[in-house]
């Protein structure tokens, strides 16, 4: 009697279960940013400001408009955690900037997603060494079509 080969799975399955584990990992990421005080917007506007970013290029990368940016910023920057700042190429233009209380409050959030970290310790180091190569491996693909 021979085991039966098991099927790769379809691009659906696989699809579905990056969905799941991104919804998962996106519930994680909100209550743990509820925990500061800070709505799940707010807590991946922070995420997003490796450095100076354009109240307009944060409307593109949160996939929201600019005026709900606005808000958002208004919010953040009453508790000290981003400020605005003109650009120094083009001072119409205001950029928005963490502040240190904000990448605090930030790493914070990361470092207390307990759901998603717990999944994680499921796998070993050479695991997750081959789950993150290829997940840098659809990034490309994925970023370019956003």
């Amino acid at each position: 009697m021979t085991a039966a080969i098991p099927r790769p799975p379809t691009k659906t399955q696989l699809l579905e279960l990056v969905a799941a584990l991104g919804t998962a990992q996106w519930q994680d990421f909100a209550s743990a940013a509820a925990r500061h005080g800070l709505t799940a917007a707010q807590a991946k506007l922070l995420g997003q400001l490796k450095g100076p970013v354009p109240m307009r290029g944060l409307a593109t990368l949160l996939l929201c408009d600019a005026s709900n940016v606005t808000g958002i910023v208004d919010r953040l920057e009453s508790r000290g955690l981003v400020r605005r700042e003109p650009d120094p190429a083009d001072r119409r233009v205001k950029n928005v900037v963490a502040t240190d209380a904000g990448r605090e409050i930030i790493q914070r959030v990361r470092a207390e997603m307990q759901a998603t970290h717990s999944a994680l310790d499921a796998l070993d180091e050479q695991e997750r060494t081959t789950l993150y190569g290829l997940l840098e491996r659809l990034r490309p693909g994925l970023e370019r079509r956003a």
